[in-house]
């Protein structure tokens, strides 16, 4: 009789101790998975951001080849030779615009090298117009006003990248001069810089389409977002993250 009275006795005080214990796992998964939300919710507004501006800078691009064709090669279209053409030279110096990588961190870094490369080919086109056009020049407020643009997207492109891997720190780029063209006579000069917008263009062109891709990939709600907490559907059981402006 004694162990029988001791047996309920053990289970009257197990009873409200396995209501708490499974209410407090409830919590626990309530909250991670809250938190996983959450987590889920601001890689996407971040990477809504990055396209906004990926695409702005994308629109811009296109403006400014239009005022670098209008304002360089007007003789020539007037001639009958369609300046389109004239920035399809092939130059060894132009940076590489294919983004590589097979996991997604490695994806972003390979935009954020190639956008960094861009730089310094900017600042030397930059400085190529303002030997050939006047000082009012549309082209020259245009180069300099689209230089922010693309400054802010490598910026966000780091600090997306950051936010998701926080661990893998992003990497300088790589030292050494930059391969740069050799004093070129005026033709050559403004061929060179046609070929630096149009890669451009297309380099971010590039950029618009991975950072789509990269939303299923990236910004996902996990399933099991802490291996200490039960997965859905089973018993729950106790278990013992240097920029150098290169631009004017």
């Amino acid at each position: 009789m004694n162990g029988h009275v001791k047996s309920m006795r053990f289970q009257q005080f197990m009873e409200p101790a396995t209501t708490l214990l499974s209410l407090l796992l409830v919590m626990a998964v309530d909250s991670s998975r809250a938190a996983a939300a959450n987590r889920n919710q601001q890689c996407v507004n971040s990477l809504q951001r990055t396209l906004k501006l990926a695409r702005l800078v994308q629109k811009e691009s296109v403006d400014l080849i239009r005022t670098y064709v209008s304002a360089e090669f007007e003789r020539k279209a007037s001639q009958g030779v369609k300046a389109e053409l004239l920035c399809e030279a092939s130059f060894k110096y132009i940076p590489n615009i294919n983004i590589s990588g097979l996991e997604s961190w490695e994806r972003l870094l390979s935009i954020y090298a190639h956008l960094w490369d861009f730089f310094p080919h900017f600042k030397r086109v930059y400085e190529q117009q303002v030997d050939l056009q006047p000082p009012a020049s549309p082209l020259l407020a245009e180069l300099s006003r689209s230089g922010g643009g693309r400054r802010n997207l490598a910026s966000l492109i780091s600090s997306f990248y950051q936010s998701l891997f926080p661990n893998l720190p992003v990497p300088e780029p790589a030292g050494g001069p930059t391969a740069l063209p050799s004093p070129q006579n005026v033709f050559h000069q403004k061929v060179y810089g046609c070929e630096v917008l149009r890669t451009y263009k297309d380099l971010v062109s590039n950029v618009c389409r991975e950072l789509k891709t990269l939303k299923s990939k990236v910004c996902q709600r996990r399933k099991r977002v802490n291996p200490l907490l039960p997965e859905a559907g089973r018993t729950p059981r106790v278990m013992n993250n240097r920029m150098t402006d290169f631009e004017r």
